[in-house]
């Protein structure tokens, strides 16, 4: 080797390890820079120091710069500095002079959306609802961990996922965006999700704020709804989404409520958001969620997306001639970068690389393994034994080839295929036919088709029947009703006359009815299961994984047991979307009124004492469970503590669930969940589990008050539940609490 280019390699090695180290050391990268030297470039000051110091920097344009979007491809004509964004669903300027970067925003509320726009992969989880099936924490952590890493792959560094409206209306096309019926459950999940897709150095982010219950009519709609039911009920799963996630923004929703725009709602943003939580971050519109520019500003709206229209010329002329004070602007323009340094944006900027496809592909899969819930398990038929059983029959659209997917802004592009349209039923290449082969090398497998006729006599000649049933969901549609769409009832029931062993294998967004359910032996809930389902599913139905999942929503038996069987929809002449978000100033066109209150779920069926399909909570398993030894703390029941014991056969993690019921004086339904615990357990051992009580879970919240309203404790006996779901409750105790 020469001696030149033993210098050129060993230099070469030098640069490269110095970039690795730079890579790691994240401020030695821009060290020449002047910028580096500045005292907010010091990560040792809080995020609050940081963004004072910052602010005092600023020109006017500068901070008003920081206050809106610059487009969106396909929203309108491009702007002159489209050319800054990275494809997403938009990005707002920094203050490169001053090392504040732009913030580059996805969508990503199951994956990175857009990627196939930038020639990128990304993974594709399980939805949101079918995630908090797992009811699992950390399998939460995982899936923010995913798609913050991600991201930054993909040169993003702010999210807009974290969905976590409760479903008030499982109509809703977005059901699959959120995490189910229970504020405790969601925000618990929701706000470990965003807490490690934060850790990943992006902003995390908590939509839609608030009640946002349906798509129909979604930018005319005004929610009428109390405010003790407000905050116990969807406020109060994003109460706690803030508390554990810490995110640094909150996106404001389309809807009215109780006659303000959300994203115009002095309540809302300013004394329950900003006073009473104490959110540091920012509050960004939904993409034309923007009706106004003084009134949006004074009630605590800091970021409008995706666009200028209110927050541009108009906003900078409102401060000078008076009508929005400067105090204001200030107020908008440091929650933004506050947010940028909180969430290390400034620190760790985002570097584009490769997106570790394996690895987000075994995540996918671990967590809908997880999610996965058991329905209905007659005779035992699963988990299915290749030694007992010689041919199955798998059948429905697609079955052959993929599993769907839910669309919209939520909609994550499958591998090797076109960006996907708006509305468009994607399936992504997880074939279940092939994984099922895969799981029984000896047995014939055979793909029957999805045509009643044809399927049902595929299905005769087999030991077991597979279908596999979808329903597809959308942001900017509800569903007509909760049946199967495409004559999906009768081919099951088709299915099932053929042969008694069938197994019916759900991919939806939401519940559904199930006509057929007396006719089938197993019923199988996959949810839309990812890029990973049809392994995950294979391994389930053949046993390699015991299920564990239970429902986060409860699946009633028809939407006449609804709390509004009669979808609310505009009314004729009510503004399009178009008009409602440049008029400004505008007020919605007609009203939902949620006079169910707190009775959301479980909660609803409960008190007005409704049978269902199957209860919020449940899901079965291939081995049994046994409940023992309820004691309450001496914390006076701020702490509950139980042992389960597994009576089956096969190990298994059981979901514990705690429920209580408050003082008749509290006014309240039967009973509410105040914890749970997931107790993984080997055939025949015993466990015994402390579940911690927030003493805010017990509370009502009093917005009566004539001194301080607020959440308090009601006086009185309060009975204490454990068992494995809402309708399953064997062991309970009674205590009074002052």
């Amino acid at each position: 080797m020469s001696r030149s280019l033993s210098l050129f390699l060993a230099g070469t090695l030098a640069v490269a390890g110095s970039t690795s180290l730079r890579a790691q050391h994240h401020h030695h990268n821009q060290a020449e820079s002047p910028v580096q030297n500045q005292p907010w470039m010091k990560p040792g000051l809080s995020p609050d120091e940081r963004a004072e110091m910052v602010l005092k920097q600023l020109t006017l344009d500068e901070k008003i710069n920081l206050l809106h979007g610059n487009g969106m491809p396909g929203w309108g004509a491009p702007r002159p500095n489209a050319y800054l964004g990275n494809g997403g669903a938009g990005f707002t300027l920094g203050v490169e002079r001053l090392g504040i970067p732009i913030i580059q925003m996805s969508d990503a509320a199951y994956g990175v959306r857009s990627s196939a726009e930038n020639g990128r992969y990304s993974t594709a989880l399980p939805s949101n609802l079918g995630s908090a099936a797992s009811w699992d924490p950390q399998a939460a952590c995982d899936y923010g961990a995913l798609i913050g890493r991600e991201l930054r792959a993909q040169g993003y560094n702010m999210t807009l996922g974290g969905g976590v409206n409760l479903t008030r209306e499982p109509r809703n096309g977005r059901t699959f965006e959120y995490m189910g019926e229970d504020p405790v459950l969601a925000g618990t999940l929701v706000g470990n999700r965003i807490k490690c897709e934060r850790a990943q150095h992006v902003i995390g982010d908590i939509k839609h704020y608030a009640v946002n219950d349906q798509e129909s009519g979604r930018n005319e709609v005004d929610s009428i709804i109390g405010k003790r039911a407000m905050r116990e009920s969807d406020l109060l799963a994003f109460e706690i989404g803030l508390k554990v996630g810490d995110p640094s923004a909150v996106m404001c929703s389309y809807n009215g409520v109780n006659g303000d725009y959300a994203c115009e709602n002095k309540y809302l943003l300013t004394d329950v958001l900003k006073k009473e939580w104490n959110f540091k971050g920012f509050v960004l519109s939904d993409w034309g969620g923007t009706h106004s520019t003084v009134k949006a500003s004074a009630a605590g709206l800091d970021n409008e997306e995706p666009l200028d229209d209110f927050y541009g010329a108009k906003l900078k002329e409102a401060v000078q001639n008076g009508q929005v004070p400067m105090s204001q602007i200030d107020d908008h323009a440091r929650r933004v970068l506050r947010g940028e340094f909180a969430a290390g944006l400034v620190d760790y900027p985002a570097q584009k690389s490769v997106v570790d496809v394996e690895g987000g592909l075994e995540t996918a899969q671990r967590i809908e393994e997880s999610s996965i819930v058991l329905l209905k398990n007659e005779h035992n038929l699963l988990p299915l034994d290749p030694a007992k059983v010689h041919s199955i029959a798998v059948l429905g659209v697609n079955a052959d080839t993929g599993m769907i997917s839910g669309g919209g802004s939520a909609q994550v592009d499958p591998p090797g295929r076109p960006p996907a349209p708006w509305q468009a039923h994607v399936w992504f290449p997880t074939s279940p036919l092939k994984a099922i082969a895969a799981k029984a090398p000896g047995v014939t497998v055979r793909y029957g088709g999805s045509e009643p006729a044809t399927a049902a006599e595929a299905a005769k000649g087999a030991d077991v029947a597979v279908v596999f049933a979808y329903q597809w969901e959308s942001e900017g549609m509800d569903l007509p009703d909760l049946s199967l769409p495409d004559h999906q009832d009768a081919l099951i029931e088709q299915v099932a006359a053929a042969n008694p062993h069938t197994i019916v294998v759900l991919e939806t967004g939401t519940a559904v009815t199930m006509p057929w359910l007396d006719k089938v032996e197993g019923v199988v809930e996959a949810w839309y299961a990812g890029s990973g389902g049809a392994k995950a599913m294979a391994n389930v139905l053949f046993g390699e994984v015991n299920p564990s999942g239970k429902l986060p929503m409860t699946f009633p038996r028809s939407v006449a047991d609804l709390p509004h069987p009669h979808l609310v929809t505009p009314p004729p002449g009510a503004q399009g979307k178009e008009a409602v978000m440049r008029t400004g100033e505008a007020k919605p066109t007609f009203s939902v009124h949620y006079d169910e209150g707190v009775k959301v779920g479980y909660k609803w069926y409960d008190a007005e004492q409704k049978p269902v399909l199957f209860p919020f909570g449940y899901g079965l398993s291939y081995t049994s469970y046994r409940y023992s030894g309820l004691k309450l703390g001496e914390d006076a029941g701020h702490s509950v503590t139980f042992t389960v014991t597994n009576t089956g056969e096969r190990a298994g993690t059981e979901i514990a669930e705690v429920y209580a019921g408050l003082p008749a004086a509290a006014e309240e339904p039967p009973k509410r969940l105040v914890g749970w615990a997931r107790v993984a357990l080997k055939p025949g051992e015993s466990r015994e589990v402390t579940v911690a009580v927030d003493p805010k879970y017990l509370s009502i919240y009093d917005g009566q008050g004539d001194e301080q309203p607020g959440w308090k404790l009601v006086p009185g006996q309060y009975t204490f539940l454990v068992g494995g779901s809402s309708q399953d409750l064997p062991l309970k105790q009674e205590t009074t609490l002052h």
